[in-house]
């Protein structure tokens, strides 16, 4: 409980408690706590010098304030983010018996654009997954984790948690457990199941592997921390000599697109992603388009 100040006092008393509430609480990241603090901090400079009662404001005053700074040159996206760090103090603010009513309540946030996933072209793929040199334990092992990722779009940390048990070879699919502990049926394909039988066999099999239920384990034997796998991938990226922002998320943007492209259905393309909506998948939609807008432009005599 938030124990109670004049109005006489600053404001950074409110704000200091704020921070402590979202931080023993909430448990926010630091990062997020300095956003926070840095938005608050630049509104009530705002409210001071007009000399308004940051204890006493209305909605109108926060939509003031916003379009002030849409007025100034600043992104939907910092908009969004400073509404919601004045939203989150006054809503804790209410929940405190601090003011009598939530005044967030009427807020409208700012559309902010959707930004598109970084893919790599078909051609870069195979340029990447040619890398591993199969002949060596650890490039088998390699490829066949570059093969998984593309083949399926599963998420690293959903490799990492992948164990033997989880991959069926004949029938050619492997059981993921997703976000939620939500588990879903995914299709291999045939060069990744080819490549995985093969990593198995002659690598996973090993004795000094097989006290671990790890279907891809490190040197040690030890399964794969989200980090150590992100870098292996990584350095085979960085082999490729292929100059985009690359994310995590890469293989799994690629093959959803990929699939898009060659007229797989959306609600497929859901389910093996594992999106619990179909909004979410439909930003691969938008990918297509541009890439189309891109080769349009690139090649058509009046593009």
């Amino acid at each position: 409980m938030v124990t109670s100040a004049s109005n006489t006092e600053n404001h950074n008393f409110y704000i200091n408690q704020f921070i402590t509430h979202i931080t023993l609480e909430k448990g926010l990241a630091e990062n997020t706590r300095k956003s926070y603090l840095s938005d608050l901090k630049n509104f009530f400079s705002y409210l001071k010098e007009r000399n308004i009662d940051f204890l006493h404001i209305t909605h109108k005053h926060i939509d003031e304030y916003l379009w002030n700074k849409k007025m100034q040159g600043y992104k939907p996206s910092s908009i969004f983010r400073m509404m919601e760090s004045i939203r989150a103090f006054y809503k804790f603010l209410f929940s405190e018996n601090i003011i009598k009513e939530d005044i967030t309540i009427n807020l409208v946030a700012p559309k902010v654009p959707r930004r598109l996933p970084q893919i790599l072209s078909v051609s870069e793929v195979e340029r990447i997954l040619s890398l591993p040199d199969i002949n060596k334990p650890m490039g088998l092992r390699d490829r066949a984790i570059l093969e998984l990722l593309y083949a399926t779009g599963l998420r690293i940390s959903e490799i990492v948690s992948l164990d033997i048990k989880d991959v069926n070879l004949h029938g050619g699919y492997l059981i993921c457990k997703g976000k939620g502990h939500k588990e879903r049926v995914v299709p291999i394909g045939d060069i990744a199941k080819k490549m995985l039988e093969k990593y198995i066999t002659t690598v996973r099999n090993k004795k000094a592997f097989l006290e671990c239920n790890a279907l891809f384990v490190n040197k040690s034997g030890r399964r794969f921390s989200r980090v150590g796998l992100w870098k292996v991938i990584k350095r085979y990226v960085k082999m490729s000599g292929i100059q985009k922002k690359i994310t995590p998320h890469i293989f799994r943007h690629s093959f959803a697109t990929h699939l898009l492209q060659h007229g797989a259905d959306l609600r497929v393309i859901q389910e093996m992603l594992g999106h619990s909506s179909i909004s979410t998948t439909e930003i691969y939609t938008q990918v297509g388009r541009e890439r189309l807008k891109e080769l349009h432009k690139k090649y058509h005599p009046r593009g």
